[in-house]
């Protein structure tokens, strides 16, 4: 059984859905593994390195393209422009792996069934204990959360520990994590190491004992957050005299934060503005806001998707694929969740389409051209029009 590596196409993009240290983990259960050339480059990985391996290299896309399984970081739906050009060479009993927020781009998902291909949404990994391993969403979470506070460190004109030197004595900078997800704890984790005091917030009152344990204060608003936690541990969606209120009881803290970095998403929806334009007034100039909600809106009201803007002296980045800025180590990390899937989903060679197992049947987005996930087909209004044709 044949499984295809291509090079990843969105602009920036310097991933690698698989590294050589993986592919005789995958030659074990059964697989040999193709790799497009040049797949590697940009991550720093060589031809050569994965021909160490027992990999094989494809000359062309199109030769890669035709093994049974193809996997990309970025399939369509992630990589809305440049992804619908593998379209065409997708097939009917082909499985695709990748990434296509399958949530936010729904109508992808079904460009996609429409070629007859199985393609496999890894961003819809269960948030189960057996499925960990294969949480793509986590493993990129955790570099994203990482590089904000570098990123923060970088742009803010304070160095983040105490000093107490001969010249006088540097009070350790001030930062505000909103949104306590693997990002949040992350960057919790990475400013307390750099000796940063900081503080954390999220809606749901169960993570003040993480929050405390990696040696941050968790900060309580006044608020009610009574089914505040949605499926699968993600925070869930709020109605806006909630939002508002949020953002009232927030900006004070804010405002005594040097570094705000914000976390906050919900899947699938625009992300939940909880930072002011007169939130960010309030922080002192030289201030630095990291909006790792950006691809969605932003947690900001100023911010803007892949730029930096100075408002009210204070600076506001807004990334949205900070994982691809730390391209080796984010490989490995998204490797090795995609062999894990892969070793489940392949059995002695052979594809093994159980969907008596939770894994498989909540990542599967197409099959032999339908959408068959139950929430994507909701939102494309194909359940609704199934239940008005058995009424009629």
């Amino acid at each position: 059984m044949q499984v295809a590596i291509l090079k990843e196409t969105f602009p920036g993009e310097r991933r690698v859905a698989l590294v050589p240290a993986d592919c005789p983990k995958l030659a074990k259960a059964g697989m040999e593994v193709v790799v497009e050339t040049g797949t590697g480059m940009a991550a720093g990985i060589a031809d050569e390195a994965y021909m160490a391996k027992g990999a094989k290299i494809a000359p062309t896309r199109l030769a890669a393209g035709e093994a049974p399984i193809v996997v990309q970081v970025r399939s369509l739906g992630a990589n809305l422009q440049h992804g619908r050009h593998d379209l065409a060479r997708f097939r009917p009993g082909q499985i695709v792996l990748g990434m296509c927020d399958p949530l936010g781009e729904v109508k992808a998902v079904a460009e996609i069934a429409q070629t007859g291909a199985t393609h496999f949404a890894l961003e819809l990994i269960p948030r189960t204990t057996r499925a960990q391993a294969m949480d793509v969403l986590s493993s990129m979470a955790t570099i994203a959360g990482y590089r904000a506070v570098l990123l923060a460190a970088v742009e803010l004109p304070k160095i983040f520990p105490l000093l107490m030197t001969a010249a006088g004595t540097l009070t350790a900078a001030r930062v505000f994590i909103i949104g306590v997800g693997v990002a949040g704890l992350q960057a919790i984790a990475t400013a307390r190491r750099l000796g940063a005091v900081v503080r954390a917030y999220d809606v749901r009152p169960a993570c003040r004992e993480q929050v405390e344990s990696l040696g941050a204060k968790f900060v309580e608003l006044p608020l009610e957050t009574a089914g505040a936690e949605g499926q699968g541990g993600y925070a869930k969606a709020q109605d806006e005299t909630f939002y508002r209120r949020q953002r009232e009881l927030m900006a004070q803290v804010v405002g005594e934060s040097d570094v705000v970095i914000t976390t906050a998403a919900i899947p699938g929806k625009q992300s939940p503005v909880l930072v002011t334009a007169e939130a960010v007034a309030g922080m002192q100039p030289g201030s630095v806001i990291v909006d790792l909600a950006a691809e969605r809106g932003g947690n900001c009201a100023l911010t803007k998707a892949d730029q930096r803007t100075v408002a009210h002296g204070v600076t506001i980045l807004g990334p949205t694929n900070l994982p691809s800025d730390t391209p080796l180590h984010a490989s490995q990390m998204f490797s090795g969740n995609v062999t894990n899937f892969l070793t489940n989903l392949v059995k002695k060679g052979e594809v093994v389409l159980n969907c008596d197992d939770e894994i498989i049947r909540e990542t599967m987005a197409t099959h032999e051209g339908q959408v068959v996930h139950k929430r994507l087909r909701e939102l494309l209004g194909l359940a609704k029009l199934e239940q008005e044709t058995l009424e009629t």
